[in-house]
């Protein structure tokens, strides 16, 4: 059966083309979901079913992509009639009955500097009057926060960050950029992110950052990875010109 699959325990499954099923645990952005997400990555990662190739995590679900030769020439010793994506459906189900929820989540923190407003934050002014604040309160309130990195995506090494305060929530811009600089920090809804990539953009552009977050002849090519916590803070516009001399 290629529909949509939904079992007792709260997650669907679902087909993304004839090599990846898609896992969902929910239809929200919290970090319950995201610690089911990661915990199942990890049981897949360390203990992979015949024809496993990778997987995806998003804010609400896991793509697992798999080889459908190598699970058809698997499986067609033991039951004639299973398609690929039956078998790897029934093989994601037995693993998801091993999630255990309990599991305490550890976290790598990284710390990236960011130059606030001017050249560099263009949308800084806006964001501030849109929540009725002043831009220092702004910035102190981004630079306080802690981010979880729910995904990567977009663009090579781009984080989808949560945990971004209500105070300075902000909506997307009614017209996007075609051009932003790599680095550049924004800010759309409850969201926050960093620009590793020049790339056309809609986000509020509240700083920048002199850090690489897309490295490509290193592995992993993206500094940031699903499930660290981000902490931005501070610098001054000579701290940035400083550090993104020493990064050439």
């Amino acid at each position: 059966m290629l529909g949509k699959l939904l079992n007792t325990t709260g997650f669907t499954l679902s087909p993304l083309g004839d090599s990846a099923v898609v896992v969902t645990f929910g239809n929200e952005i919290k970090y319950d979901i995201h610690k089911k997400i990661k915990i199942f990555m990890e049981l897949l990662e360390h203990e992979p079913f015949v024809g496993f190739v990778e997987c995806v995590p998003a804010y609400t679900n896991l793509t697992v992509f798999y080889d459908p030769l190598v699970v058809f020439n698997e499986q067609k010793h033991n039951e004639a009639g299973i398609s690929p994506y039956e078998v790897v459906c029934s093989n994601i189900k037995k693993k998801l009955q091993q999630i255990e929820t309990n599991k305490k989540m550890t976290h790598r923190t990284v710390s990236i500097p960011v130059c606030y407003g001017g050249e560099y934050g263009p949308d800084l002014e806006y964001v501030a009057r849109y929540n009725h604040l002043t831009t220092d309160e702004v910035i102190r309130i981004h630079a306080s926060g802690e981010y979880l990195v729910y995904m990567i995506g977009f663009a090579p090494g781009f984080p989808f960050l949560g945990g971004l305060s209500e105070k300075i929530a902000t909506p997307r811009r009614s017209s996007p950029r075609t051009t932003i600089p790599a680095g550049a920090v924004g800010i759309a809804g409850m969201q926050t992110g960093v620009y590793p990539i020049s790339t056309p953009g809609g986000w509020q552009l509240i700083g920048q950052t002199p850090q690489t977050l897309f490295l490509p002849n290193e592995n992993p090519p993206s500094l940031l990875q699903a499930g660290d916590i981000v902490k931005f803070y501070p610098i001054s516009y000579e701290e940035y010109k400083e550090m993104k001399e020493e990064r050439r």
